[in-house]
């Protein structure tokens, strides 16, 4: 549910962005407004790095092999933690710069003073509704949870991302037609500068968000506080009550690697215990899907077992 639901985030962010980029930036050629510069290139960083998220998924979907034995899934953490570099350098360094140029040479807008305007809104139109399918996909996973609990605890780097993009993206339009509106109405280009500053500054804040978030889920996160439950409840079921230890880690999104060590019966036969074992797996598969690794080790617990 993961994958598809943030691939179909993605492809409707990457559609509103290809469109409204194009259009930013004739708006920035004929008026050469910088708040228009800022957020083409924002939107070309954006297109650009959800197309680094698709390409992470693709290569997740690559077979194990010998050199790479738990297979690939944590392409799209890599992928994802590219994104907040893209995000910072080519967008919030680049918007930086622009607004500093622009405070020390300002220029009032002298022609096409609707385009920017008409580009402005037409984009905050598109940038939510791609907004709109971000939530709507997100809302299954996200259950109970605030959105911000939902993106700092997702292991599924997509939805979180776009969430963040999209969020970003309609408040730097915002920021923008204030800019925007702001020289129009006054003829001081300060204004212009002062909104690309502001656009700069917000999408460093969000780069450096994702690059946070993303570089936990390459260390290797746990799995759900509610799926190691899950587990140690399908252990129970099987007649492994007494966990002596437990561990899990996120290889991807939808592939958990499970270890744990339970105590057994000291009396029970080999054949008992490897019946049992089997039966812990198929619970553990059935309460947490994404549980595909499992090792369970059986032993006899004694005061020094740990």
């Amino acid at each position: 549910m993961s994958t598809e639901g943030g691939n179909k985030a993605v492809v409707a962010a990457l559609s509103a962005n290809l469109g409204i980029g194009v259009t930013k930036f004739a708006a920035f050629l004929l008026t050469g407004a910088s708040s228009m510069l800022a957020e083409s290139i924002h939107s070309v960083a954006d297109s650009g790095n959800q197309v680094l998220l698709l390409v992470g998924g693709r290569k997740a979907r690559k077979e194990a092999t010998p050199d790479h034995p738990f297979g690939f899934s944590r392409y799209r953490y890599y992928y994802a933690f590219l994104v907040a570099v893209v995000l910072f350098t080519l967008g919030g360094l680049f918007a930086l710069y622009e607004a500093w140029h622009k405070f020390q040479h300002p220029e009032p807008i002298e022609s096409w003073h609707w385009v920017p305007i008409v580009v402005l809104l037409v984009g905050i139109a598109l940038e939510g509704m791609s907004f709109r399918t971000a939530v709507k996909e997100s809302n299954p996973l996200r259950g109970n949870q605030s959105w911000l609990t939902f993106i700092r605890r997702s292991r599924s780097p997509e939805l979180p991302v776009i969430l963040l993009e999209d969020f970003g993206a309609l408040v730097g339009l915002v920021f923008a037609l204030l800019g925007v509106g702001l020289t129009l109405v006054t003829g001081n280009g300060m204004w212009d500068a002062a909104g690309t500053g502001m656009i700069g500054l917000l999408l460093v804040v969000i780069a450096v968000v994702l690059a946070r978030e993303t570089r936990e889920m390459l260390l290797g996160e746990s799995a759900t506080a509610d799926d190691v439950a899950k587990i140690r409840t399908a252990l129970a079921e099987a007649g492994y009550p007494d966990v002596i230890h437990l561990r899990t880690m996120h290889l991807g999104p939808d592939d958990i690697l499970v270890t744990v060590k339970v105590g057994a019966q000291g009396v029970e036969t080999l054949t008992e215990l490897a019946d049992r074992t089997d039966d812990a797996e198929s619970r553990i598969r059935a309460a947490v899907p994404a549980a595909r690794l499992i090792f369970i080790e059986p032993d006899v617990r004694h005061a020094t077992t740990t």
